[in-house]
């Protein structure tokens, strides 16, 4: 294998240590073994960072990335591609990349140049849409796919139609570990003369150790020198939202039983010597995950193959891995089940050296030399099955093939004009204008606004966003009234409310923006209490009379169905809401005129974006051609002769039987409400004529407009109120700016765009 690959570069994409994850691990293991299997070649590697700062990476990282930040993703692919990458070996969990289902490393496996070869650490039987459109892009994009069992194999042919030539199965790779009398290691750890059970890995909820401890009274009333080791720290995510909880729980569910004396909890994440030493010390392993469609388990893998007796409860990888006797297999959550396995084990040394040594035996197949030997196999066929192309990094990176240039997000402006209360709605050019106060609408958009932020990956402010997401969102906490149900929309400097109900078009775009923070935000906080009063202010939309309001609610509702698609009562109201504006269309649609109200005035494309995805999603086909054919006249009416964006103007909007739409004063919530509907037309039809749309519609913020002059700020991040017939309005206020930063924030989605619309 040296003779192929001599001299070649080989890339490792994942999670790598100092970073405490399994896969970060795995990755490490994978590409050093790689490293020694195949001296000549050159194995490096791209991390995906969690958090803001960077890791103290070892030397064979060479580039790194922020799972969070698309744009570090397409920057990782060009780092590939412009250093001759032969061969990249992806590492895919779901949770480890940014974006929708981790869709942000599709922007990287898009523009990579080379071979991929993707180890798929989960794979779902039951996955949602997204998490299945990530798969089947993922599936499309790399030459070939490793999977650790048989039940991956399986689930890649019968879930997601993959070809047998593209599946490789190559086990879980472990440290050679000699098979050694566990007796030799327990002085180190005091517990020399103990029988010792063992669960290691990061703690989480979903190890099921409780059941574990629940079963120990039992097993010590029979062996009263047995102690069971807990190692490893809770995982890094368990531990930000909830600190130790789950830890402390389970310390004084031993203490209540009267085992204290007999767990130990070891808290930190130990190197690789010390992993061994723990597991050699070991009598029992037990691994007792509560769900079954656990495909890969590091930790199961390496005692297993350093010869260890398991006890496991029957997730996927356990029933492969300890089938016809190489282990015990006990139900989920049944804390009998393990004291009868364990003591089987503990009465009957046969058994247990016996399980011990043939699980030693097998475990051979899976040392890492062999393990690498078998990747190695794999790059082999990847490269040859793949169509040899010129190896120009950046030469073939046409206009026309990179992704469209947009300007970096600014978010001064956005800040300025934000204090503890929530966002003010007008500025005197630059400045905030106090007097005029603040707005729900304002409040709402620019919730919105964050969520899509910390989806993109503005990491560099990602403190001040999450602190000024608090602050929108408990401005419309603040402005529902408990009692009728609405929103109230106005408040004055002093925090004064000046009304008692806002506006309906207010109203339902506080709700659209809680659908969204219900279901995108990263906030445990923010989902429960944007779920709380998106519950409550709902119902008052069906008997509001504005179409607009009923389009903000769907866009709203169907934000909420990506995370809660079975509420029965939701979906009665997105029908309802359907009906009333398909009732309209139905009444004033001509083929002259497609559209559903005898003027066009403002915010129309908001209504037609409602349409198209109600009619994906119930799905209704009336719905969704409605929405398209609605859309589709709207950019040719709003197209300039000249070729630009020409928005319906606020000054006289557009009549029925008028020749001609107001031209000014053109409002940058026009083109933001364009640039949404446009990309979602596109996702669901591929036309580009929506896609073209979408960018006609966002350069029009950058000055391809009917004043060739920007609206958009470069220097203060703002954008300019209006555009008007001989000048730009030059306050840049809440609503203008909001919709350039949407616009933009969309726009950049839409670059790593993945399908979550239902197809019908």
């Amino acid at each position: 294998m040296e003779s192929v690959f001599s001299g070649s570069q080989i890339a490792f994409i994942g999670d790598f240590v100092p970073r405490q994850c399994g896969i970060a691990t795995f990755t490490h293991h994978l590409c050093t073994a790689v490293q020694e299997a195949c001296p000549d070649a050159q194995c490096i590697v791209g991390a995906v960072n969690d958090h803001q700062h960077s890791y103290v990476y070892p030397p064979q990282v060479r580039f790194e990335f922020h799972e969070r930040d698309l744009d570090s993703y397409r920057r990782a692919a060009d780092f590939l591609n412009i250093n001759n990458i032969d061969v990249l070996c992806l590492q895919h969990e779901f949770g480890i990349y940014g974006g929708a289902a981790g869709s942000h490393i599709l922007a990287l496996l898009r523009d990579a140049k080379m071979p991929v070869i993707t180890t798929l650490h989960t794979v779902l039987q039951e996955p949602d849409h997204a998490q299945r459109q990530v798969m089947l892009e993922l599936i499309e994009r790399s030459q070939r796919l490793v999977v650790m069992a048989e039940k991956g194999v399986d689930i890649l042919r019968e879930v997601y139609h993959v070809p047998d030539q593209q599946i490789e199965l190559i086990p879980h790779g472990i440290p050679d570990i000699p098979f050694i009398d566990p007796n030799f290691h327990k002085d180190q750890f005091g517990v020399l003369g103990r029988t010792v059970l063992l669960t290691f890995g990061l703690l989480s909820p979903a190890k099921g150790i409780e059941y574990v401890i629940d079963a120990l009274p039992e097993i010590r009333k029979t062996h009263p020198e047995i102690i069971y080791i807990v190692l490893g720290a809770t995982h890094p995510n368990l531990l930000a939202s909830e600190g130790e909880n789950y830890r402390l729980q389970l310390e004084r569910r031993a203490e209540a039983l009267g085992v204290k004396e007999h767990v130990i909890f070891y808290n930190r994440y130990v190197n690789n010597q010390e992993l061994n030493e723990f597991i050699s010390a070991a009598d029992i392993y037990l691994t007792t995950y509560l769900n079954e469609e656990q495909i890969t388990s590091g930790t199961l893998a390496y005692c297993f193959g350093a010869g260890k007796a398991v006890v496991s409860t029957p997730y996927w990888h356990a029933q492969e891995l300890l089938a016809e006797g190489n282990g015990t297999l006990v139900p989920f959550r049944d804390s009998e089940a393990i004291t009868t396995a364990v003591l089987g084990l503990l009465d009957d040394d046969v058994k247990l050296q016996s399980m011990r040594k043939r699980a030693y035996l097998l475990g051979r197949e899976m040392i890492w030399p062999t393990v690498a030997e078998r990747y190695m196999e794999t790059f082999k066929k990847a490269r040859s099955s793949r169509i040899k192309e010129p190896r120009k990094a950046f030469g073939d990176l046409t206009l026309d093939q990179k992704p469209y240039q947009l300007p970096p997000f600014k978010l001064d402006h956005l800040f300025r004009m934000t204090d503890s209360t929530g966002m003010f709605q007008h500025g005197i050019y630059t400045v905030p204008n106090f007097h005029e106060g603040y707005c729900t609408d304002d409040n709402a958009r620019a919730l919105l606004l964050t969520i899509l932020l910390d989806e993109i990956g503005q990491t560099g402010r990602s403190k001040e966003i999450e602190h000024a997401a608090s602050s929108y969102l408990a401005f419309l906490f603040h402005a529902f009234k408990q009692g009728s149900g609405r929103f109230r929309n106005f408040m004055s400097f002093d925090r004064k409310w000046l009304e008692e109900a806002g506006s309906e078009d207010s109203h339902a775009r506080a709700v659209w923006a809680l659908g969204a923070t219900l279901w995108r935000s990263q906030n445990k906080g923010h989902r429960k209490l944007s779920n709380q009063l998106f519950d409550q202010a709902l119902p008052a939309i069906e008997g509001f009379t504005s179409p607009r309001a009923w389009a903000f609610g769907l866009i709203g509702i169907h934000e909420y169905f990506r995370r809660f698609e079975g509420d029965l009562e939701v979906s009665r109201i997105r029908e309802v809401l359907t009906e009333k504006l398909l009732v309209l269309w139905r009444g004033t649609n001509a083929p002259d005129w497609p559209w559903l109200e005898d003027m066009v005035c403002y915010d129309n494309m908001r209504i037609t974006h409602a349409l198209i995805l109600s009619g994906c999603w119930m799905p209704n086909q009336e719905a969704l051609e409605a929405g398209l054919s609605g859309l589709r006249w709207l950019i040719e009416l709003q197209t300039a002769p000249q070729g630009h964006f020409r928005p319906i103007g606020s000054n006289g909007f557009l009549r029925r039987g008028q020749s001609r739409a107001a031209q000014f004063d053109q409002q940058p919530l026009e083109a933001c409400a364009m640039i949404s509907a446009s990309l979602e037309a596109f996702r669901v039809t591929k036309d580009p004529f929506f896609s073209q749309a979408a960018q006609l519609a966002f350069e029009w913020f950058l000055g391809r407009n009917d004043l060739d002059q920007p609206l958009y700020d470069p220097i203060t991040g703002g954008c300019h109120d209006a555009l008007h017939q001989d000048r730009i309005n030059e306050n840049q206020g809440a609503e203008s700016c909001l919709s350039f930063y949407l616009s933009l924030a969309e726009m950049r989605l839409s670059q790593n765009p993945i399908q979550l619309h239902k197809s019908l």
